[in-house]
């Protein structure tokens, strides 16, 4: 892989509000640290940090208030007292396979007779393929459910209904100009919802809709969150949902529920991915990000997402651990094919320029449209352009397209506007699509354009969100403790970085990769804690300057734990060398 690119950093951090601080100080009990965060974001007020430092599962809205969910209701509930088949349509991702397993194990929990299927990317592509609507119609299925898609199926909803079922559709995707006439449109986003948070997951939709189900059933609902939160917050977390609201609700409480749920594939998983090894720490949001999603997607993306819904229904111990190994290896040979074709991709982007212009468009034969969006996200990572890239199938010159993006950028706005070159959708940082090899060039040059008149120089610095300014004193191993009340960290609700002045580097540790050193940070005036701080991917930058150079940084603070040994360690996100900083080649000059 090539060195990593230098890019232009900006970042602004707003004037303290202390007096607000000190309020939330001296109600809440929380460090200074603690509250300028809740202050810069919006949390300025004792009520709204109380509410925001403690979520409440009674905090979730009325499942009553989603769109159509009284037809949804009816409609679920008449096919269980005529014992009619429901056929459960998911997707093949995290969220989409999470979502058909809550469902599948709900609808089965009320005695309803259920047929579930999630597609398989290669043979039946994004969304809801015609031929799912026939293998619904072959089974005898009255009602056809979807889960994670079907916002945007006017011909399989159609074709669903022509085949004599009811449809119902449960969704979370942004909608376009018209809907499917389904009997029951289940979507946040619709025009007119009142229900009070828009950005639920797939996942998240169903579970509110079959929390409504069992409270009407006169079942409790504290026995069905314990049952489902596990599965709702590995959808919510995997498919980078904003974790505010809701969302922060349910990942809060869902993520001791994973630990422990009950699930034989869900304890598989976890033992997999190493994530019960003794004296670890607690189950992380990043965990979700970093691990067990990327092994429930790799089936899905190079294989068939049906082995991890199945690995999430299975009631056995030894096929569970059967399953979760298997998806093990998948996933490792997913990781290999990424790293193969990432390294090709930087290389052309380098060799052709393609990233001087406004964005990226890169195709290739036959690299693996499963992993084709995690390479364009590595693109976006290296070269601050929105990035997309196709697979292309040599003999039908059909080219399957993944797109990543920057802010300022709307992937699937772009898609949109360009629907005789492109057919797909998504959302604003990530969208898939598709067109033929011929049009490739014309779709580059089409997107240039439009971005060129939406995107300027600054949008392709890399801007960093800090929290504040902050002294050394301020940063300590309490303080930094006391942080962890503000996770789970993710998408919209981002571990907090600070700007803090008045440290020198004391030495340079080296470690594996020259590229990532580990700085040993102490403050200028000698006063205070040393501490380690991960420079990561600022090694050259590092090695320009003689040790003991004073510096502001901008760090992440944190707590590692590591055989239930818990320590304070800073990763450095970028750092500006103070004027009296000595470089070595200045050393090396004559008097």
């Amino acid at each position: 892989m090539a060195a990593p690119i230098e890019h232009i950093v900006r970042w602004t951090a707003a004037p303290r509000k202390k007096e607000k601080e000190q309020a939330l100080e001296d109600a809440l009990g929380v460090p200074s640290l603690v509250a300028s965060v809740l202050v810069n974001r919006g949390y300025d007020t004792p009520e709204t940090a109380h509410e925001f430092l403690n979520p409440s599962l009674d905090s979730l809205g009325d499942p009553e208030k989603l769109p159509d969910y009284i037809a949804a209701r009816n409609e679920i509930l008449k096919a269980r007292d005529n014992g009619d088949l429901i056929y459960v349509h998911g997707d093949y991702d995290v969220d989409g396979v999470t979502s058909a397993a809550l469902l599948t194990r709900f609808l089965q929990s009320i005695k309803c007779k259920v047929k579930v299927h999630v597609p398989h990317r290669m043979k039946e592509g994004y969304g809801i393929h015609l031929m799912a609507v026939q293998e619904a119609k072959d089974a005898g299925a009255k009602l056809f459910l979807t889960c994670d898609c079907g916002v945007s199926a006017h011909e399989q909803v159609q074709a669903a209904k022509d085949a004599g079922m009811r449809v119902v559709v449960t969704d979370h995707h942004t909608i376009g100009e018209t809907l499917p006439e389904a009997h029951a449109m289940v979507n946040p986003h619709r025009e007119g919802s009142e229900y009070p948070f828009q950005e639920l997951s797939g996942v998240g939709v169903a579970f509110r809709l079959c929390e409504g189900l069992t409270t009407e059933l006169g079942f409790k609902k504290e026995n069905y969150r314990r049952a489902f939160l596990d599965l709702a917050v590995l959808g919510t977390v995997a498919d980078v949902m904003p974790l505010v609201g809701e969302n922060r609700i349910i990942t809060r409480h869902g993520l001791g529920c994973l630990l422990e749920s009950r699930k034989e594939g869900i304890k598989a998983l976890l033992r997999e991915s190493g994530m019960l090894e003794e004296n670890r720490g607690p189950l992380k949001a990043r965990d979700i990000g970093y691990i067990l999603g990327p092994r429930l997607n790799a089936a899905g993306r190079t294989d068939d997402a049906a082995r991890s819904l199945n690995l999430l229904l299975t009631g056995s111990n030894e096929d569970a651990k059967k399953m979760a190994e298997t998806i093990e290896v998948i996933n490792k040979n997913r990781r290999e094919k990424q790293n193969e074709i990432v390294e090709e991709a930087v290389k052309r982007v380098m060799a052709e320029g393609l990233h001087e212009g406004a964005t990226i468009v890169i195709g290739e034969n036959n690299w693996h449209p499963g992993i084709i969006g995690l390479v364009a996200g590595r693109l976006v990572e290296k070269f601050r352009r929105p990035a997309f890239v196709l697979s292309i199938d040599p003999v039908s010159g059909e080219a399957r397209g993944s797109a990543r993006s920057i802010p300022g950028f709307h992937l699937a706005d772009a898609i949109r506007a360009h629907p005789d070159l492109v057919v797909g959708g998504g959302h604003a940082m990530a969208a898939g699509f598709s067109t033929s090899a011929a049009q490739i060039p014309e779709v580059a040059k089409a997107f240039e354009l439009y971005a060129s008149t939406r995107l300027c120089a600054k949008d392709f610095e890399l801007s960093l969100c800090v929290e504040a300014e902050v002294e050394p004193n301020e940063v300590t191993f309490a303080t930094v403790s006391a942080l962890e009340a503000i996770e789970p960290y993710g998408n919209a609700n981002e571990e907090p970085m600070f700007a803090i002045g008045g440290v020198s580097v004391a030495r340079v540790e080296q470690t594996k990769s020259p590229d990532h050193p580990r700085l040993v940070i102490r403050p200028s005036d000698g006063t205070g804690h040393v501490v380690k701080g991960m420079a990561f991917g600022q090694g050259s930058k590092v090695a320009r300057y003689e040790e003991g150079f004073e510096a502001q940084m901008l760090i992440v603070p944190k707590i590692e734990e590591w055989r239930g040994v818990r320590s304070m360690k800073w990763e450095i996100k970028h750092f500006e060398a103070g004027p009296n900083a000595i470089l070595k080649e200045e050393k090396l000059l004559p008097a």
